[in-house]
């Protein structure tokens, strides 16, 4: 639950203005929450504050006890995404125990002494026992022999604890309610959790959030450190985590940023205090120190009631100060190297100021001047010139202290110093002024697009709330930042690249090779504890109880909500209108892909580096940014899909700047050249990729053999032999394909079909598309085992079985299967892999259906493991596919679980178009979620057990390994199968 510690692409920021004092008045109707709140006479007051022209409409209150309270009404949906932020991170670990603060995160879950127990009065002598037992063991540092005994003690106890546990009980709870996106993340400055709710379980919500930050109890303590060790193992098989934090370590020598990480030391991991955690969490975990930040559906008078009844008595606390290490200036450039197994790049980091400073702003603007993903200096001179692979900007604001980071990747026989050099050009070209003046106010206008998008989703919307909250900043001067950004003028930017880019640098390179400092968490001894699946504590049932208004579900009508039109006979205009802002998605879907001709792959590709016209390639991105549009054209294997979108004001010249493109690409025989040696570099950096080797090369080969999608590509030979005319050629024939035409927006649907007609350049007749081709799926009747060898510490396992053809009678019992066995923290395979038995921090297993008729299902279980866990772990899934758990309990909160997020999820702007470019391609004219909801409810267990014992049970089975050859255990592998190595030239094709 540890949020990735980076993007290679930036996230959006914020938008501006003032504030002012109100206070509310009761609510004249009734919203979606529940209705227990008894009514008084007079019915209490809060005060909160407000920014005029605030976008989101936000209101900030504060309780007694120094809760901080946003709340945003935004009704596209009956749901309400929460945060709850503290502002605690890894920056407040102690040096003695870093890590301290994410593992806290993953305590908070297992409940209090209420919630996630059977029988406290039995359970807490017990872990008061195991919590003295790990003061011990940590002093035993240097006597292993007696460590070993102390954790075999550990270990009983936890076992006898464990029988009044209740695991994953707060799971359940956020399941039954129709909870998703449960989860957490910890970072340098806060520790934020997070549920995507439906607006009418808002009480229940509140009562168990409050239940779980006035306490917490580190109950099955043992199995959750093993979990984290697993995580700290994924990051050790992560090149990227370790080449950041080998940045942040030169640029933060004196700061927790660079001087501790938010995982932790492996000797800090392996000698754990439970009084320290919980010192943490009596310091940090209190009212002054966190907020909630509340968007969706929500009346404001009756959420922050509910909020005050069930948070108000939280004790109010002094909030601890964080006195930040002052850095000392960086007087020569620091040279870095870091090893490993992926592919080679370069990172350079500069070290700034805090986020809540006007530097922040300037660096945020600089970064957009060198990426923005279409203008930028980097996209510009770097990408679409292909100089270098890949070349990006990104930024890591903090309180403290910020850094810039230059991101590249080599081409084929580039050294990575000529990489570094390339971008350093880029950030001399800012220092003397050499980029447009259009530039900046561009940067301006798409950036308040951008956010204007990005604020049509509600996770976005608690984001912004809670990013200000950690930031220390009032709302009203969160919300005028953007207004701030577009003050910042050219000069003031050329003034601060001199001032800040010099030789105050880190440059890390990360070499391929491997890692001769390679070291793992090494597995404790532990006794998997019970699952417990069918108790439940009197609080659940407590909570359960109280009453929630129902919700009805609101189905897709495609015949009602999507207009039709002809643009002329075989072209169909398919319309959804926008009436929330000024922004339009306009596609041109064609049945035909990559499937049919590879090469059509490779021409969608190369249509960014083209001009047309008097534009250059380079001129052509310029005129859509300043147009406030991008364009973007992909070929999948079966379909070809043309999108354009932006600014609707802006709509026909961004179209017929499209349709030129289209129709009169200019070949160019150098961009073509870079290409494909592009791409060649790209095919070796893609077998260094873990990822991609497990979840794309050997998933293809197990479905359909050597000859598959992945593989159906050109070969070097027939790359290097492809003329620009070819792929010019293939372009420009799309649009004389039968296709359609999807648009959501705010244009009237005939003035929209008149631009589109005069200028979608299409010939009188459409040809038909060629028939599709699919590649023949193997039988998978034998038993195999596949392993391909590569150096890490974890070994990563799918399981794979061929279900049957794609039917739509199967989606329900389908849809109830997966959230009772693999869905979630508090589904069967969860509860049993990583709760109980402690063997993966990651483990899932998932009936998946074809995304189109005639292609079959098939069932995907994964576990990551430690490789000395390997048996035990194959075993435990195994065992689970084999054998279905039977947990009433757990059935009922899955058919729950499913009926609330039906009722309260809506279809809404242009998704209501793609879903239903997903429905037609599985023959469907409806929306399918009618008969799931319909069909669950009255299902049974046993009608459950019959699906998995026809479907799952005893079905052959394809298993896919990826981990390092001496790590692995053949012996263990061989009773599933007959083991076979691959090589990365079976698998890729090349």
């Amino acid at each position: 639950m540890n949020k990735p510690s980076l993007l290679l692409l930036p996230a959006l920021a914020a938008l501006g203005l003032t504030t002012q004092c109100q206070s509310s008045k009761p609510a004249a109707t009734a919203a979606a929450t529940s209705p227990t709140t008894a009514a008084v006479a007079t019915p209490k007051e809060y005060a909160y504050t407000t920014a005029p022209n605030d976008p989101l409409g936000v209101r900030v209150y504060k309780l007694a006890n120094g809760l901080t309270v946003y709340l945003s009404d935004y009704k596209n949906a009956p749901r309400i995404q929460t945060y709850i932020a503290v502002r605690a991170g890894s920056k407040n670990d102690p040096a003695t125990a870093t890590g301290l603060a994410h593992y806290l995160e993953h305590m908070v879950f297992k409940g209090t002494s209420r919630l996630g127990t059977k029988d406290w009065a039995q359970e807490k002598p017990q872990l008061d026992k195991i919590e003295a037992l790990y003061e011990t063991y940590r002093s035993q540092r240097n006597d292993p022999a007696a460590r070993k005994r102390t954790y075999h003690q550990i270990d009983s106890i936890s076992g006898v604890a464990a029988r009044y546990a209740v695991p994953n009980e707060y799971d359940k709870l956020m399941g039954s309610i129709g909870s998703k996106g449960s989860n957490a993340h910890t970072s340098n400055e806060e520790t934020v959790y997070q549920e995507d709710i439906p607006s009418n379980q808002l009480e229940k919500w509140s009562a168990v959030q409050a239940e779980r930050f006035k306490e917490m109890v580190p109950r099955l303590f043992h199995t959750e450190l093993e979990a984290v060790y697993e995580e700290k193992n994924r990051g050790l098989d992560s090149d990227f985590s370790k080449e950041f934090e080998t940045l942040n370590a030169s640029l933060y020598p004196t700061h927790p940023y660079g001087t501790q990480t938010t995982i932790g030391t492996i000797e800090h991991l392996q000698n754990p205090s439970i009084t320290e955690i919980k010192k943490y969490f009596n310091q940090y975990y209190v009212p002054g120190n966190v907020a909630l930040c509340l968007s969706g559906d929500l009346d404001y008078d009756q959420t922050i009631r509910l909020i005050d009844k069930y948070f108000g008595d939280w004790q109010a606390k002094p909030v601890p100060a964080f006195n930040a290490p002052v850095e000392k200036p960086l007087a020569a450039p620091i040279i870095k190297e870091v090893v490993g197994p992926a592919a080679e790049n370069v990172m350079v980091g500069y070290r700034f100021a805090g986020k809540a400073t006007r530097d922040a702003l300037r660096l945020r603007m600089l970064e957009k001047i060198l990426t923005n993903g279409q203008a930028g200096l980097f996209d510009l001179d770097l990408n679409q010139q292909q100089k270098v692979l890949q070349a990006s900007s990104f930024t890591d604001l903090n309180d403290d202290y910020s850094t810039h980071i230059l991101y590249g990747s080599p081409r084929q026989g580039q050294k990575l110093e000529e990489v570094r050099n390339l971008m350093l050009a880029e950030v001399d070209k800012v220092k003397k002024g050499d980029f447009p003046e259009w530039l900046i106010p561009a940067i301006v206008n798409n950036e308040k697009l951008n956010l204007t998008k990005s604020y049509e989703s509600n996770e976005a919307r608690a984001g912004a709330m809670y990013e200000a909250f950690i930031e220390r900043v009032s709302w009203a001067d969160y919300v005028k930042q953007q207004e701030d950004f577009g003050t910042i003028t050219k000069a003031e930017i050329v003034k601060f690249a001199n001032d800040n880019y010099g030789p105050n640098s880190v440059t890390v390179y990360k070499r391929t090779g491997t890692d001769p400092n390679t070291v793992k968490v090494v597995k404790p001894a532990i006794t998997p504890v019970p699952a417990n699946r069918d108790a439940a504590s009197a609080y659940y049932t407590e909570v359960s109880k109280l009453p929630a208004t129902d919700l009805a579900p609101v189905f897709v009508d495609y015949k009602k909500d999507i207009q039709t039109a002809d643009l002329k006979p075989g072209l169909p205009l398919y319309y959804t209108h926008n009436t929330e802002n000024g922004l339009f998605s306009l596609f041109y879907a064609i049945d035909l892909g990559s499937n049919n001709d590879p090469r059509l792959d490779l021409a969608t590709d190369y249509l960014q580096y083209l001009g047309t016209g008097n534009y250059t390639a380079a001129q052509l991105q310029q005129e859509f940014y300043k147009l406030g549009c991008s364009f973007a054209v992909s070929s999948g294997q079966d379909r070809i899909l043309m999108s354009l979108s932006g600014l609707d004001t802006n709509l026909e010249a961004a179209v017929k700047l499209f349709e030129q493109l289209l129709n009169a690409p200019r070949p160019d025989a150098m961009a073509l050249q870079n290409m494909v040696a592009g791409i060649l570099k790209q095919r070796q950096d893609a077998k260094l990729n873990k990822g991609v080797i497990l979840n794309a090369a050997m998933l293809n080969y197990a479905k359909y053999g050597a000859k598959n999608p992945f593989t159906n590509i050109l070969s070097e030979q027939q790359l290097k032999a492809l003329k620009p005319e070819q792929l010019t050629a293939l372009l420009k024939n799309l649009p004389t394909y039968q296709h359609r035409v999807l648009y959501y927006g705010p244009r009237e649907i005939a003035d929209l079909g008149n631009v589109l007609r005069a200028n979608h350049r299409t010939p009188a007749t459409l040809k038909p598309v060629p028939a599709a081709k699919d590649f023949v799926e193997q039988p998978l009747k034998d038993k195999k085992v596949y392993w391909v060898d590569y150096k890490m510490v974890q070994a990563e396992i799918l399981f794979l079985t061929k279900g049957d053809l794609y039917s739509k009678a199967l989606a329900p019992t389908v849809a109830l299967y997966n959230e009772y066995f693999g869905g979630g923290m508090g589904s069967i395979v969860f509860q049993d892999l990583r709760e109980s038995k402690a063997l993966a921090y990651s483990a899932s297993s998932r009936y998946a259906n074809a995304d189109k008729t005639g292609r079959s299902n098939y069932i995907v279980s994964y576990i990551g493991t430690q490789s000395d866990k390997l048996p035990e772990a194959m075993s435990g899934m195994e065992n689970l596919l084999t054998d279905l758990p039977m947990a009433e309990a757990n059935l009922q909160i899955a058919k729950q679980s499913i009926r609330n997020s039906i009722s309260t999820d809506r279809i809404t702007h242009e998704n209501i178009l793609l879903s239903y470019e997903r429905a037609r391609r599985l023959g469907l004219d409806y929306d399918l979620r009618r008969d799931v909801y319909e069909q669950t409810q009255n299902m049974t267990f046993g009608e459950l057990q019959k699906f998995q014992q026809a479907k799952v049970k005893g079905q052959n089975q394809v298993i896919l390994v990826i981990g390092s050859k001496d790590r692995l255990n053949f012996k263990e592998l061989a009773k599933y199968g007959t083991v076979e190595q691959l090589s990365l030239k079976e698998i890729f094709g090349y």
